[in-house]
């Protein structure tokens, strides 16, 4: 390959690792498999290595590539969270078993599983936990103190009174994976694609009460620094930390040559399918510390460690049936079943398609031989088609729901089709899990799991049934039945005080959130008024557009919403909206809230800034009168002073509302 057609080639990779980085470390959304990501860095490494012109101290070969994000406070990290060096062969291995030896002669390694998860660094002194901190980009991450504190494999106390810092793992099991993706799919959010994205999003919760909700956990695999103590090497100090109650790495082995090295790496491998949690390869460090000191580190990664890449297993298999399911937004979702064939140590059978045009894509037909694969080792995908058989057919999606049989339709900038029927049974579930939810009507006592005994049992078929409830209804559903029960009804009676707003977001309109919600219940006033009102008069409301009138307008012009209404009405709920404006003085004013405040949530600021007439809006324009800015603000703040936006904090806010 000539220069020129190596820098455009090396440039064109480079824009692409960043683009991935930013997606994978700081958006927990991958849109490509590990697999592929390490293919561009290595075809990027090897053209700076053949070019080393091409080299730059910002290239992505020379940067772990995650960044601390604005969202939380920044740590620099006393001692540099690197990478590792990948390997994907046993060739490769040898040759780093080759350096190792010019390097420091003969060694002794250790073979650990690489945990697939969101590194950390936890702070000790004194035998206390002071500090917990994201990797972010090695140098500087984030400090989420409060959230790891939910981790309860985490020690608060430990029986060491030096200074100690440590780097672990967190990680979401395959379990509580399963578990949070049904809540997901149930609510109809977007399940998360994986394990290892799952727990990065939850770790980077501003609410620590939704991270204890997603049950972490975490393994503690090396001691970045310590004083009060003297270790040698690596499989010491992971039983010095064993001792102190940490949970660490559930496999590590020592090893006198590489090719025990390997075997331990195969057999890791081949037990991977059987772990509770998901892995991505295997780590091989020298374990003796004083020769690591000897060897250093590049700009990127130490010279003493590798990591050793299982590569993505593939197998073929006849495509039998594809089933739709139907979500809470009446999204309909094929889904291909498959003969049997055994993945990553687990047997599967079933596979997302995602929609109509991905089959399209893919050409894929019922009775063809498809190529499946596990992404992230956990998440069965269907890669391609092998070939079309003798039997193959087109596969054409339902004209109606395959659960009501209602009219399906697709929107314009849509991949998906969707049942238009509000009282589908196959919505009807994750409809009640929305009603009920905190933000919608806040019924306490009606979780999901709730919610589907009901169901089951007949006692609710529609929304309005959950006002008919009795007592008794709960007795066969709670160790406490009665006591329960009780408490549950209550909340159901309490619920109809709600404003209109939280009923209009708890109907679960099509885009309509809580914000559009409000906007439309403060503009009308009444249900009445709203149900009369033309697709014009919501057009006409400031902060709606075309789309939001025309779905909440075609919502309540449809007759089963009018007589759900009429039944709601009948059962006593409110069906107005307050008027809560205590004067008008931040009339015409628009808000937007960034960071966190000193005293006031963003709900409870909101909440104020309304009752002075004023309005929130979750974007920066040349509209916005004011930007509230707390700790950690982000982007928000940087639009803010670029467009000449007046930037105000809690203080300054709190002499506006005297």
């Amino acid at each position: 390959m000539e220069f020129k057609e190596a820098k455009l080639r090396a440039e064109e990779l480079t824009r692409l690792i960043r683009y991935h980085n930013e997606r994978y470390y700081n958006e927990d959304a991958p849109e490509i498999t590990d697999y592929e990501y390490d293919m561009l860095s290595r075809e990027l490494r090897a053209l700076e290595a053949e070019f080393p012109e091409l080299q730059s101290v910002d290239s992505p070969t020379q940067k772990v590539g995650g960044a601390a994000a604005r969202l939380f406070t920044p740590v620099v990290h006393n001692v540099k969270m690197e990478s590792l060096l990948d390997a994907f062969s046993y060739d490769e291995l040898n040759a780093f078993d080759s350096r190792v030896n010019d390097a420091v002669g003969s060694v002794t390694y250790s073979v650990e599983p690489k945990i697939d998860g969101l590194s950390v660094s936890l702070e000790y002194s004194g035998g206390k936990f002071v500090r917990g901190s994201t990797r972010g980009d090695g140098t500087t991450g984030e400090d989420v103190t409060a959230n790891l504190l939910t981790i309860k494999s985490i020690p608060k106390q430990i029986d060491f009174l030096g200074e100690l810092e440590v780097r672990g793992e967190v990680y979401m099991s395959r379990q509580s994976f399963t578990d949070l993706v049904r809540r997901q799919e149930l609510m109809g959010e977007t399940p998360a694609k994986n394990p290892r994205n799952a727990a990065a999003g939850s770790l980077r919760q501003k609410n620590s009460k939704i991270t204890a909700e997603r049950n972490l956990d975490i393994f503690v695999f090396n001691v970045q620094r310590i004083v009060g103590e003297t270790l040698s090497s690596h499989i010491g100090s992971l039983n010095f930390l064993k001792d102190l109650g940490f949970s660490v790495l559930p496999t590590y082995k020592k090893c006198g040559s590489m090719a025990e090295v390997i075997a331990e790496i195969e057999a890791i491998g081949n037990s991977r399918g059987n772990l509770p949690f998901d892995i991505d390869g295997a780590v091989v460090k020298v374990d003796d510390f004083s020769l690591r000191d000897e060897m250093g580190s590049t700009a990127k990664y130490p010279k003493w460690a590798i990591a050793y890449k299982y590569p993505p297993e593939e197998k073929e298999t006849k495509l039998l049936k594809i089933e739709i399911n139907v979500g809470r937004t009446g999204a309909l979702t094929p889904t291909a079943e498959f003969e049997p064939i055994t993945l990553a140590g687990t047997t599967v059978s079933r596979s997302v398609l995602h929609n109509e045009d991905f089959i399209k894509e893919k050409g894929i037909c019922l009775g063809d031989t498809i190529i499946v694969r596990k992404a992230g080792d956990i998440i069965p995908e269907v890669v391609a088609v092998k070939a079309h058989n003798a039997d193959s057919t087109p596969f054409v999606m339902p004209h109606v729901c395959p659960s009501c049989g209602g009219p399906v339709f697709r929107e314009e900038n849509e991949a998906v089709l969707r049942c238009t029927n509000a009282e589908c049974p196959a919505q009807m579930l994750r409809h009640l899990i929305h009603f009920t939810s905190r933000d919608a009507m806040d019924i306490e006592g009606l979780g999901p799991a709730v919610l589907e005994q009901l169901t089951e049992k007949g006692l609710i078929n529609d929304i309005t049934d959950l006002y008919t409830l009795k007592v008794d209804d709960f007795a066969s559903l709670y160790k406490n039945g009665q006591k329960s029960g009780e408490n549950a009804i209550s909340a159901i009676e309490k619920s109809k005080e709600n404003p209109l707003s939280r009923l209009l977001f708890a109907f679960g309109i099509r885009h309509i959130g809580s914000k559009a919600a409000k906007l439309a219940a403060d503009n009308f006033g009444d249900i009445d008024t709203m149900l009369n009102a033309q697709k014009a008069d919501f057009e006409a409301i400031d902060g709606f557009g075309e789309i939001l009138a025309e779905s909440i307008y075609e919502f309540l012009s449809l007759a089963s919403t009018k007589e759900m209404i009429a039944k709601l009405k009948d059962l006593g709920l409110n069906m107005t909206e307050p008027n809560n404006v205590v004067d008008t003085r931040f009339a015409g004013m628009t808000f937007v809230l960034t960071g966190t405040l000193p005293t006031y949530s963003r709900q409870e600021a909101s909440a104020i800034i309304e009752s002075f007439g004023g309005k929130t809006s979750s974007s920066v324009s040349k509209k916005t009168t004011y930007v509230l800015s707390g700790e950690a603000s982000g982007s928000k703040l940087d639009k803010a002073n670029a467009l000449g936006i007046e930037v105000i904090d809690e203080e300054k806010f709190k002499e506006m509302i005297k």
